[in-house]
Formats: structure tokens, sequence, C-alpha cells
């Protein structure tokens, strides 16, 4: 017998949800837009080759990547994020005018671990600009973070480091190349394992004690951005993260300095972003992002640079956290009481007038009607009896404060407007 049951790490989105999602979804949309940002739409289906190629995401994320092959024994795979099939874009057409500010909000796929906050199937919001190297651009990623939660009522704390710091700590600790990939991502569990754990991860990634010691050190300095940013001159000289993480900071003052941020997807090659919540129970990240320069020119194999960066907002992670104001968009909900005609006139002239407008379609009684109200949060209800009908006046009831009008349906367009 068949398991009716969802695949693992997917869910529905019950209707309450979906009209808090809907309301990210074009809250995002309109600073994106407000910010030059114009949309674009990337297949869900991509060759598995070109998300596996080492200009992509990286060893790490391809563990995690679905992986199917069509009727022709083609290998192709879900994509796992925005930015490889955005790449991918720019590569394709190379006659696209620079700077190209993309935002695409789509599906993507990971077949990692699951919980309460992290899903095999869900939604990105991206926002990319491809042909600029300039800082400013990172500082406007870091301002879009701030506008958009600030809309969301959100308190939040932007994060950010550079690879090319983490890139300075390296040489500074001696660290073989072909192990930095792997200590690059005990790194980033700093957060969660603390700097007992990182030091015991990165004895089993066969570091000797000397590289440990010197790793700790940076990784373990303390103080306000500033404060760290001094620490940390006195062992790596000359760095061009640091200048650049400087530059950035006077542009978008509100950025927080961590040496731990590293993100797990190795194409990032300068700026690196995460937003927390502050002052908050959930401690997951809500968005994150980075500078990843080297990608699309990699793709392309010609030799020339395209310069990006880009940020993603986790909706389903946004959507947890925001409540609810009510579980239907339904501004108001006529009850007729054995006058199921002029009711259905009545729905409709709301209706013309860009009201959202129901009724009841069941014959309940007004007790029950006023409960499926209450139930779903419907502002108001409209009732259509025999003597409103004379009188061609019909009871409005506010549900919150308990208040009754009696009023024509012109009065009622002009209060419910």
């Amino acid at each position: 017998m068949t398991n009716i049951e969802l695949a693992k790490g997917t869910k529905n989105i019950e209707p309450e949800l979906k009209l808090i999602r809907n309301r990210i979804i074009s809250l995002i949309t309109k600073t994106f837009e407000l910010y030059g940002y114009s949309p674009l739409e990337t297949p869900t289906l991509q060759r598995f080759d070109v998300l596996a190629s080492k200009y992509a995401g990286g060893a790490e994320i391809l563990k995690e990547t679905f992986k199917l092959k069509d009727q022709g024994d083609r290998d192709l795979a879900l994509r796992y994020d925005l930015t490889v099939p955005l790449s991918l874009y720019v590569a394709l057409n190379p006659q696209v005018k620079l700077p190209f500010k993309r935002y695409e909000i789509g599906k993507v796929f990971r077949d990692g671990p699951i919980s309460t906050v992290r899903f095999r199937e869900f939604w990105q919001c991206d926002a990319d600009i491809v042909g600029s190297s300039s800082i400013l651009v990172d500082a406007e990623c870091v301002n879009l973070f701030s506008t958009v939660f600030k809309e969301l009522n959100l308190d939040i704390v932007i994060k950010v480091n550079n690879r090319k710091i983490l890139d300075g700590i390296m040489d500074y600790s001696n660290i073989p190349n072909e192990l930095r990939d792997s200590v690059i991502l005990v790194i980033d569990k700093l957060e969660k394992i603390g700097i007992e754990g990182l030091k015991k991860e990165l004895k089993e990634k066969k570091l000797s004690l000397e590289q440990i010691d010197k790793l700790v050190k940076l990784m373990d300095v303390k103080g306000n951005n500033k404060e760290k940013l001094n620490s940390i001159k006195k062992f790596i000289k000359d760095n061009q993260g640091i200048k650049e993480f400087e530059e950035l900071i006077k542009y978008a003052p509100q950025i927080e300095f961590d040496l731990s941020l590293a993100r797990g997807l190795s194409y990032y090659t300068g700026s690196i972003f995460e937003v927390k919540l502050k002052n908050s129970e959930m401690k997951v990240t809500v968005a994150s992002g980075g500078r990843y320069d080297n990608m699309i020119g990699d793709f392309l194999q010609n030799g020339q640079k395209y310069p990006a960066v880009g940020i993603s907002f986790g909706l389903d992670r946004i959507e947890l956290l925001m409540k609810a104001e009510g579980k239907t968009l339904t501004k108001v909900y006529v009850i007729p009481i054995k006058q199921t005609e002029k009711a259905s006139e009545i729905v409709q002239e709301l209706r013309n007038n860009s009201i959202n407008s129901d009724m009841d379609l069941m014959d309940r009684s007004i007790s029950k009607n006023l409960d499926y109200a209450n139930t779903y949060g419907i502002p108001y209800v409209v009732f259509v009896g025999e003597d409103e009908v004379k009188k061609n006046k019909f009871k409005l009831r506010d549900m919150k404060s308990g208040k009754e009008e009696l009023l024509d349906i012109k009065d009622i367009v002009k209060k419910l407007q």
C-alpha cells in the first residue's frame, strides 16, 4: 500500500501561510525594483556538468545536489541555488549590457539534512549585479538587506567578512592550499562549535599545533569593527580584503565584522554577507550573499573578467518569523438571510469596486457564518435579509468592535475602499 505522505524536506503552503509569503515576495520585489533590478527567470532543471563544474558551487554543495537522467540518458540536476544559473545566463549571452542588475525569486533544491527551518525544496529571493568591481555595489547589497528587513519590521545584524581576509589568515597560518576549503568550512561553524570545538576539528584535519594556534589566535579577536581590524593588521600585512572592508564600512556603517564568517560555497572571492535576527531564539541565517568575481569568466574561459556580487533572502525562514495579520485577504463577507440573489448582486458590486469579497455558499445559519468569518479573520460582514432589501440599506458589522451600521451599498463601498 502506498504511503500517503509528503516527500521528506517538503511542505504544503497552507492559505494563511501563502498570504504571508505573498506579502513578503511583494515587498522584496518592490525593493529590488526600487534599486533598479530587473526580473530574470532561469530553468529549475540544469545540466549536471554545469552545476558540477569546478567553477560553480564546489564539492561540498555537490553532495546535496539532486541528480537525475532524462530519456536520452543525459545527466541533469535540480538547481541548488540561483547564482550558478545566472552565471550561465550571462555566459550564454555575452552581449548583455553591463552592469547587469537582475533579481530572481524561485525554488531551489538541496538533498541535505532537514529540520523545522531547513528544507530540501525551498525558495530564494536573489539580487545580483554583474560587471562592476566597485565597492559601492557591495554597499548597495548591504543597504538592500537593511531596507527589506526594516519594511518587514525585523531587527537584524548584518555580518560581513572578506574571502581575501580569510586567504590572508590561511597564509599567515601556513595552511596548505589543498586543505584550505575544508578548513574554511570548519571556521564557518565557529559560532556553533566554539573555540574548543574549532581546535578539535582542526586537529582532525591533521593541522599542526602551530598552525592551529595561529589560526585560533586570529579567529578569537574581540571588540568592535575598528578594534578587530587593528588586531588582525598586526599579523596580516597589505591585505586587499582589509582595504575593501574599510572602504565598505564608509558606505555601510551598519555592518558587523565577523572573521569566522566563511559561507560554504567556494565561489566567493571578496565580501561575504550573512544576516541574522537580533534578540531572537531563531539563530539561523535569514539572508546571505557575497562577491564572486571569477565564476562567469571561468565559465566562458575567454580570459575576460565579469565581476559580480549578489545576495539571497531565505523566504521560508523569513515567513516563519512573520505573524499573520489575518488568515485571508477577504475584507467583507456577505451573509444572505433567504436573500441569495440580492446578496450575489451586492458581492459583485463590491468586487467591481476592488473590494475583496465573499459570501455564504453553504446556506448556513447566521451564527455559523459569523463563526466562519471570525475563524478566517474577515474584518467585516454584511447582512442581507428581507427588511434590508425593502429599505435598500444593509447592516455592516465591524467584526473587531462589534459596531453595526445600516448603510446603502454606495456608503458601504465608500467605507470599505
